[in-house]
C-alpha cells in the first residue's frame, strides 16, 4: 500500500507559500519561482545555475510520481525536498486547467546583463516593453529553438518567471541566459559595445528582411529588439537601433504577430551567421 501523501490540506503553511509565488512581488523577495508539468520540472531538475540546481522543492501526486518516475528522481538527484500531496493542493498551486501532477519551487535563473555581454553573444532576443507573458514565454522558447545565445527583459516587459510566462517557454527558459530589468538605453549599448549590430523588427521598417539577407548583412552577431504587441517600439526605442527591419508580408495578412515575427527574425539571423562567410563554424555533412 502507497504511503499517505505528506500534505493534503491546501491551507498548509508550505502550499500557502508556495502558493504566493503566483505574485510577482512575493517572488522578488523570495527569488523562487513556480514550474508546472514534466517538462519544466525536468528542465528544472537539471539545470545548474551557478553550480546550484534550479529546483529546490517538488510537489507531486502519487499517480504523477509513478508516471513520471524519472522526473522525480531527477528531482531527488538534485537534492530537491519531495513533498507527496493531492490532486487539490496541485490544483491550488497550478495555473492549469488540466494540471499534470507535477508543480516545482524554483530558484531564479537570471544572470547580470554584464555577465551576458562577458560571453561575447552573436545572437540575442532583447524584450522591450513585452507585457503579455505567454508571448513573452514564447519569443523565449523561439529563441532557444533559434540558437540564441542569451534573451533580455528591459525594466518595462513582463516578468519572465511569470506562472504563464514559464509554461510558454516549454522549459526553454533553463536553457539559455536571460538577463531581466535592463533599461533599453543600456541594453542596446552595451549589446553595440559587445560586437553586436542591433536591429529593431517593426512592421514600419525601412529596411527589408529578404532584402538585409540577400545583401548578405546578417552573418554577424546581431541583437534583435522586439516591441509591444499591440503599439509596437517606441520612437525613443527605434532611434536606438542600428536599423528598423520590418518583416516583408507577400500575402494579404495585415501583420504578424510578436512571437511569429520574433521566430521570422531570429531563424533568419541563425541561418545566415551558419552559413559560409557567417560568424557561426559550419559543420560539414
Amino acid at each position: 500500500m502507497a504511503a499517505a501523501p505528506e500534505l493534503t490540506s491546501p491551507r498548509s503553511p508550505r502550499v500557502v507559500a508556495a502558493r504566493r509565488l503566483a505574485r510577482r512581488a512575493t517572488r522578488a523577495k523570495e527569488r523562487r519561482f513556480l514550474a508546472e508539468g514534466p517538462q519544466a520540472v525536468r528542465e528544472a531538475a537539471v539545470h545548474r545555475g551557478g553550480g546550484e540546481p534550479a529546483l529546490a522543492e517538488l510537489f507531486t501526486t502519487e499517480e504523477a510520481a509513478e508516471r513520471h518516475a524519472d522526473v522525480v528522481a531527477a528531482a531527488r538527484a538534485a537534492g530537491a525536498r519531495i513533498r507527496t500531496t493531492t490532486d487539490e493542493v496541485i490544483a491550488e498551486l497550478s495555473q492549469t486547467v488540466t494540471p499534470q501532477g507535477l508543480v516545482g519551487v524554483c530558484r531564479f535563473l537570471d544572470r547580470p546583463f554584464e555577465a551576458v555581454l562577458a560571453a561575447r553573444p552573436e545572437l540575442v532576443a532583447v524584450l522591450a516593453r513585452v507585457r503579455d507573458p505567454g508571448n513573452a514565454g514564447t519569443v523565449l522558447r523561439c529563441a532557444d529553438a533559434a540558437g540564441a545565445d542569451a534573451v533580455v527583459f528591459t525594466d518595462a516587459s513582463v516578468d519572465p518567471y511569470n506562472p504563464k510566462a514559464v509554461r510558454a517557454s516549454a522549459g526553454s527558459l533553463f536553457h539559455l541566459p536571460v538577463a531581466v530589468g535592463v533599461p533599453a538605453e543600456q541594453a542596446v549599448a552595451g549589446l553595440r559595445a559587445a560586437g553586436a549590430r542591433v536591429l529593431a523588427a517593426d512592421g514600419a521598417g525601412e529596411r527589408d528582411l529578404d532584402t538585409e539577407l540577400d545583401a548578405g548583412r546578417m552573418g554577424g552577431p546581431t541583437a534583435w529588439v522586439f516591441g509591444n504587441e499591440a503599439w509596437g517600439l517606441p520612437e525613443e526605442t527605434r532611434a536606438l537601433a542600428d536599423e528598423v527591419v520590418r518583416v516583408p508580408i507577400h500575402g494579404r495578412a495585415e501583420s504578424l504577430n510578436l512571437a511569429t515575427a520574433a521566430a521570422v527574425c531570429l531563424y533568419a539571423s541563425a541561418r545566415a551567421q551558419r552559413a559560409a562567410g557567417g560568424c557561426r563554424s559550419v559543420t560539414p555533412s
